[in-house]
This record gives structure tokens, C-alpha cells and sequence, in this order.
């Protein structure tokens, strides 16, 4: 996927081209849905596909306020899209002055001249444009004039759920510590990617040796617990099996950030330090609660330890 940061950067020859427009935050079911249909499309006319997002959520710039967290990086959401095998992402920079387009611009320097649009596909409320001017019904006002045509794909229901897939239904199934229902609306399990690093090595103290995680990651981190999923080693290309702890270890009170550790089963002598990880979520165990004392908390560290071993199919 070739990846474009201005709508300077697309060849003249790069052809037509069905596009979708989206924020794409999480890349999460209802996105692919949008763009499973353009890729569709596309192929029915022969053309390219596009998708077109920004380098940041628009109320960064507008609304600062009422921003929320990215539920995954810039960087990470051009390698999910990557893995859709479209033919480019056009990345919009969000700032002042691409706020202050005019909608019907926006139409014609972007999608008209710079990807020669036949097809543009969105969701049902779809803005864009300066104040949010632009909607469905303006796209469809002027496809005659360019000569594009509007494809509206509904949102997404799982199953049960009674709930629209979105990205911040998702923020607050991670602020839950719901990941398996977040993997749900995702479409994916929940993961978050690093930089292993040096720790208090409380845990190998313990018996219990940890891969504790960079502080930045690539994705929203779930909310403090005790988790069952798999420990990604990308330089290695291994994927073990773990009992991951999120939060700042309350019994010992001296940990100022929150933490991403993930103990590997089975395992004591791994280094690991210096590699790029994934930690991939499956199941909450429980809570993340303070311990009175250091056999309480081995305890429940091994009955954690053989939970994760449970619910991950090793037992």
C-alpha cells in the first residue's frame, strides 16, 4: 500500500479511483465493512482504492477539550490499513488550514483533481469540511457535477450486543477491561505493541519474571487488571503464552506509571530486553487490588498463572 501525506504527492497518472473518507480510529469492523465495500467496487470498474484519513482525530485541533484518546496510533492504523491491501492511503495532516476548507473544495482538490474519484463511500453521518458543513446529501449534490457516485454503507450491529460499532463504544469496553468484546466490535484481539524495557524486577523477585513494556505504545491500553493472552516476540518470531498485569502494582505503592507486564508461562530465563513485542489480550482475570503482604500476593500470582494457563487452552 503506498501511502501518500498530501494530495500533492499522487502521481497524475495514477488513475480513477473509488475512495473512502473516514477517521478510521481502531480500524475496527465498521470501518472494514466500509472498506471491504470499496474494495468491491473498485474491482467491479477496475479502478484504485483509497482511503483517505487524517494524522490525528479533527477535535485535536478544533475542540482540544473534547478530544479523546486514539484507540490506536497513526503509525498502527496505516499498517491495519495496510493489511487490507488497498492501493494507498492518502493521510491527511488535520490542522488549521484543513479546517477552514470549504466542503465543496475539499470535493474538488482532493477527491476530484488529485484521485480522480468515481466512487466515494462513507457512513451515514459522515462531516467534513469547514464547521462540518459537508454531509452525505452535499456529496450527493455535487457527484453529477464531477461525475462521482455515493455509496453509503450502515453501520455495524454485532450479534447481541444492541450497540453500533464505533470507536468510542470501543474506548469504553477497553476502560472496562472488556477485551473480549472489544475484540469483538474490533474485529481483532486487543493488542498493544513496544519496546521491552528494564523494570523494579520485583517481579523475577518474586518468581515471577515479567517483559515489561515502553511506555509508548502503539494502541489504548485496557484498564488496570490481571489478563490471560500471548506475548508476541517479533524479533524472535515466537509467540508465548502470558499472564499480563496493566497498572501501577498497588501492594508496593512506587510505581509512578501505569505498566504493561506480561510474565510468559512456563518460562524464566527469556531476554527479551531491547525487543519489539506485541501483547495481545484475550480474557480478564480479575481486578488489579492491593495485597496485605508478599505470600498473599504469590498466591494469588500462581492462581493468576493457572487461570491464564485455563483460558488460553493449556490446561
Amino acid at each position: 500500500m503506498i501511502v501518500f501525506r498530501d494530495p500533492a504527492e499522487v502521481p497524475a497518472d495514477f488513475g480513477r479511483s473509488v475512495v473512502a473518507i473516514g477517521k478510521f480510529d481502531g480500524v475496527h469492523v465498521g470501518h472494514r465493512t466500509v472498506l471491504e465495500r470499496m474494495c468491491a467496487d473498485a474491482q467491479a470498474i477496475g479502478a484504485r482504492t483509497v482511503a483517505v484519513t487524517f494524522d490525528r482525530n479533527p477535535l485535536e485541533v478544533l475542540r482540544p477539550e473534547l478530544c479523546p484518546d486514539s484507540v490506536v496510533s497513526t503509525e498502527r492504523k496505516l499498517e491495519l490499513l495496510g493489511e487490507l491491501n488497498l492501493d494507498a492511503t492518502l493521510l491527511l495532516t488535520f490542522d488549521r488550514a484543513l479546517a477552514s476548507v470549504e466542503a465543496t473544495e475539499f470535493v474538488r482538490t482532493i477527491l476530484v483533481d488529485a484521485l480522480h474519484v468515481t466512487t466515494v463511500l462513507v457512513g451515514r453521518d459522515f462531516r467534513f469540511g469547514r464547521g462540518g458543513a459537508g454531509n452525505v446529501d452535499l456529496l450527493r449534490e455535487l457527484g453529477p457535477q464531477y461525475g462521482f457516485t455515493v455509496d453509503v454503507v450502515e453501520d455495524v450491529h454485532p450479534v447481541g450486543t444492541g450497540r453500533r460499532v464505533s470507536s468510542s463504544w470501543i474506548r469504553e469496553l477497553l476502560a472496562a477491561g472488556d477485551v473480549s468484546q472489544a475484540a469483538v466490535a474490533l474485529g481483532r484481539q486487543v493488542t498493544v505493541s513496544g519496546i521491552v524495557v528494564h523494570g523494579l524486577k520485583r517481579g523475577r523477585e518474586l518468581g515471577f519474571p515479567t517483559a515489561n513494556l515502553s511506555e509508548v505504545v502503539d494502541a489504548l491500553v485496557p484498564a488496570d487488571g490481571i489478563y490471560a493472552g500471548w506475548l508476541i516476540d517479533h524479533d524472535a518470531g515466537i509467540r508465548h503464552p502470558s499472564a499480563i498485569s496493566v497498572g501501577t502494582n498497588p501492594t508496593f505503592d512506587d510505581v509512578e506509571r501505569r505498566q504493561v507486564e506480561a510474565h510468559v508461562l512456563d518460562e524464566s530465563d527469556l531476554d527479551l530486553y531491547g525487543h519489539h513485542v506485541t501483547v495481545e489480550f484475550t480474557d480478564r482475570l480479575r481486578t488489579m487490588v492491593a495485597f496485605n503482604g508478599m505470600d498473599a500476593l504469590i498466591a494469588q500470582m500462581a492462581a493468576d498463572v493457572s487461570d491464564a494457563r485455563i483460558r488460553l487452552g493449556l490446561a
